[in-house]
């Protein structure tokens, strides 16, 4: 068993994934923790293995036929490696070399042994500010976030409310939800929950799964002190208009599609956890 297996996701994003292991595990080669490393190919057009070979040749390679999807293809990867704590992170990461990231994680779970899931800050490349830790959104927060109609007024507040921007983000603390881009599970707490809903094939699988570790009683955390870069694509925000990005960007549907499931399977509990002491 390793202390830590990083799952990442691969479809066409080769250079990416170069990238990020390399600062990751740069950053973590003094820091006494065994690591493991799982990649999930969604049947891309570039072949990732020599690279995988070549720089980091303990790292397994899962190939899929098809692109299942962000929650799925992360399912593959937390049971092929056994570990007492999973990483799933996006390959649009870095870290800042001498950050001492998963051994600050690590050290956080090992001292709380309740919690289930943490986040680290997230920064954009340029060193902002990215609002990864969220309160669950109610049934109108998605159309507040991505139209205008969240620039002003109450909208803006709701839009505002679940980005969590009313709280100092230089404190950790406990929080509803964080970024499907980097979260740091607990096996056991796996192992109680389960991992992602499969039904989810991109957006909300995260939050989801941070309400099912809320509600079997495994607390999320955003740990201020570890931090983490991230290019954060929006790939579904790509196109302009409600109504031009849905039929002309595939992932503005997905994010439709997700959102109306997510709706539908929590059925209008929006319980905030995180605003509670645990």
């Amino acid at each position: 068993m390793v202390d830590i297996c990083i799952t990442l996701v691969n479809t066409n994003e080769k250079d990416a994934i170069y990238t990020c292991l390399t600062s990751l595990l740069g950053d973590a080669k003094n820091s006494g923790l065994r690591l493991g490393v799982v990649i999930v190919d969604n049947n891309s057009t570039e072949d990732i293995k020599p690279l995988l070979t070549k720089y980091f040749p303990d790292a397994v390679l899962l190939r899929q036929k098809e692109n299942k999807g962000f929650g799925a293809s992360h399912n593959r990867a937390l049971t092929a490696v056994d570990a007492q704590y999973y990483f799933v992170l996006n390959p649009d990461t870095q870290v800042e070399h001498g950050s001492q990231l998963l051994r600050k994680m690590f050290d956080f779970m090992e001292e709380n042994k309740q919690v289930g899931m943490v986040g680290p800050r997230i920064i954009y490349p340029d060193k902002s500010l990215q609002y990864s830790c969220w309160r669950f959104p109610s049934f109108l927060q998605p159309i507040c976030s991505r139209t205008s109609l969240g620039k002003k007024g109450k909208y803006k507040k709701m839009a505002d409310k679940h980005l969590m921007k009313d709280f100092d983000h230089n404190a950790t603390r406990p929080v509803d939800a964080i970024m499907g881009s980097a979260m740091f599970v607990r096996k056991k707490a796996i192992e109680k929950v389960g991992g992602f809903d499969e039904r989810f094939w991109m957006y909300f699988e995260d939050i989801d799964w941070c309400k099912r570790m809320w509600e079997n009683h495994w607390p999320i955390y955003y740990l201020h002190t570890a931090t983490l870069s991230h290019a954060h694509g929006r790939a579904s925000a790509k196109v302009p208009g409600i109504i031009t990005a849905l039929i002309k960007n595939k992932y503005a549907r997905a994010h439709l599609k997700s959102w109306i499931q997510y709706c539908i399977k929590w059925r209008g509990n929006y319980k905030f956890y995180g605003d509670k002491k645990t």
